[in-house]
């Protein structure tokens, strides 16, 4: 049994049990979230949603938040000697998918 999500403008597959790292979500660490599910299969049939798959949801643990690696980014114009540096961490959440009804 799986489902398909959205969070964060992307989309995930999802089963039980699975630990996903999505866009930070305005949480507390411990709470349960909720989801809606784009497609929902539980291997004999598949629902489809139109944008939803109706009454399914899929529910989630809040494990804990934290920033990515760093990123560095490059700025340089060659022709006026200009050049430009910073880094970039990107906040996410860790979230444990406890069940899909």
């Amino acid at each position: 049994m799986f489902a398909v999500i959205k969070t964060g403008g992307k989309q995930y597959k999802v089963k039980e049990g699975d630990i996903l790292t999505v866009e930070k979500l305005d949480e507390k660490v411990g709470s349960k979230v909720s989801f809606d599910v784009l497609m929902f299969s539980d291997g004999s049939k598949v629902v489809v949603g139109k944008p939803n798959a109706g009454a399914v949801r899929v529910s989630a643990e809040v494990l804990e938040h934290g920033k990515g690696d760093k990123l560095q980014i490059a700025v340089y114009k060659k022709m006026n000697g200009h050049h430009h540096a910073q880094g970039h961490r990107q906040p996410y959440t860790k979230i444990k998918i406890v069940s899909i009804k």
